[in-house]
């Protein structure tokens, strides 16, 4: 008898890798029974013809974000004193004084993390996280779906998700065994773990050595390493264009050699659009100079600022926007913005027809070498920085950037006036990132990456046979 696999969304992060790639087919294929256990209001019944059982209910106890925040920053607190690392606290937000309310969870949240703020202090805030979500009524709502449903087992696509918790305590209680993806290749040092499953599926021996090293109740079986499936489109030929009909699609000049620059979000880079600006300006020089070049600017999914529109407008000769990612804003978080299916395309042949992508410490290096493309990261200050802005200098101190076997995994632009230089070296083919980045990518991606899918799929029949 088939087994019945609840594949959980308990917001739209986990769609790109769980339902528009060949997941769900690998998965049958291998004998699964799959429903799309659903919190989204995207409906995979009505976009893709998917089974699923859609959570109505989106409540989480009021004081879930509240224990959670203390939960996160009491982490960091015990992170960088056991580990003798000012790094971790780089990690927090402020917090947020505007009005009574703010200033009461605030105050509040600081209370908590006082008293809380050491191993065992930790434990407790996870267990008064549990009761609190035990007492909400969507923690009643899913149990009663799981009766009527009867999974076998629930494999959540995110590990980051308050909405997740009170869905999963029920699972557990009701003896259905739980497994929780590591959605992102920073996550774990950041203390982004909000649930607590009974397994977890991690990209790389790299991801699992975090995962044991920050996590001491969490053993060495409960973890699984099987990739990402974020990748696995990347060695997908069919979704491939021939260079005329993408620079067709896209209305670009096919003779010019193209530079994609990859936006960021405000919070990660704030002057972001200077960065554009910066290479705008130095593909202009090399222009007069006799080169043929453009750019490729490919907008963040859940950037909502008009921040780059000015230098769009300056540089309308030089930068092309493409149509924006294709991803759906169905919500005002970054978290209910949901990608389309075919932004797997666009991206592949951006990626493989682009010379290289510069961005400020984003992923998509491996994206980019995953078709043998350089990256440029940015690290230098702009001039617009004063107090109160972020410096993306600190980016690069994050504990995940610790994971590059080598400087030469990416190629650094440190200085503005050298960005030209650096161009120029790397379209005549005199500098390039790409060996040493596919040390990083099989660092973190693991050595599989067109495995993925079957990977988990094979975890998950493990742990079915585990009583």
């Amino acid at each position: 008898m088939k087994k019945k696999v609840f594949v959980f969304f308990p917001d739209g992060v986990g769609l790109r890798n769980f339902a528009f790639t060949d997941f769900k087919a690998v998965g049958e294929q291998m004998g699964f029974d799959i429903t799309y256990w659903n919190n989204t209001i995207f409906s995979l019944k009505d976009n893709l013809g998917f089974k699923e059982v859609k959570i109505d209910n989106h409540q989480i106890h009021p004081l879930t974000p509240i224990y959670s925040r203390a939960r996160k920053r009491a982490e960091l607190n015990v992170s960088r004193d056991k580990f003798n690392d000012e790094v971790y606290p780089t990690y927090k937000f402020p917090f947020s004084y505007k009005g009574v309310k703010n200033t009461f969870k605030s105050v509040y949240t600081k209370l908590l993390i006082g008293l809380y703020s050491s191993e065992k202090g930790i434990g407790k805030l996870r267990h008064k996280i549990d009761d609190l979500e035990r007492k909400n009524p969507k923690y009643a709502y899913c149990k009663a779906q799981l009766e009527l449903h009867k999974p076998d087992l629930i494999f959540c696509t995110t590990q980051r998700a308050t909405q997740s918790i009170s869905a999963l305590l029920a699972a557990k209680d009701l003896g259905i065994p739980t497994v929780a993806f590591v959605y992102s290749w920073d996550n774990v040092p950041k203390a982004m773990q909000v649930v607590n499953t009974d397994y977890y599926c991690v990209w790389s021996d790299h991801m699992k050595r975090e995962v044991l090293q920050y996590y001491p109740f969490i053993k060495e079986p409960q973890v699984f390493v099987t990739g990402t499936p974020q990748f696995e489109p990347h060695y997908d030929i069919s979704l491939k264009q021939s260079r005329e009909d993408f620079c067709k699609t896209h209305n670009l000049d096919s003779s010019k050699k193209y530079i994609c620059y990859s936006g960021d979000d405000e919070t990660t880079s704030p002057l972001d659009q200077y960065y554009l600006e910066d290479l705008a300006n130095a593909v202009r020089r090399l222009n007069a100079k006799g080169e043929n070049l453009g750019i490729i600017y490919r907008k963040c999914p859940v950037d909502f600022t008009d921040r780059y529109n000015a230098v769009i407008e300056n540089n309308k000769d030089i930068i092309e926007v493409l149509n924006p990612p294709i991803w759906k804003q169905i919500g005002s978080q970054w978290n209910q913005v949901l990608p389309e299916k075919e932004d797997f395309k666009m991206l592949y042949n951006v990626c493989e027809h682009s010379e290289f992508v510069t961005n400020v410490c984003s992923s998509t290096v491996f994206d980019f070498v995953a078709h043998d493309k350089p990256c440029v990261y940015y690290n230098y200050e702009q001039p617009q920085l004063k107090k109160g802005i972020r410096d993306i200098g600190q980016n690069y101190n994050y504990v995940h950037f610790r994971s590059m076997p080598s400087p030469e995994a990416a190629v650094f632009c440190t200085d503005k006036n050298d960005l030209e230089d650096l161009v120029k070296q790397i379209l005549d083919g005199q500098l390039s990132n790409v060996e040493e980045g596919k040390k990083w990518y099989e660092v973190i991606v693991g050595e599989r990456p067109l495995e993925a899918s079957k990977q988990i799929w094979k975890a998950l029949a493990v742990i079915l046979t585990i009583k």
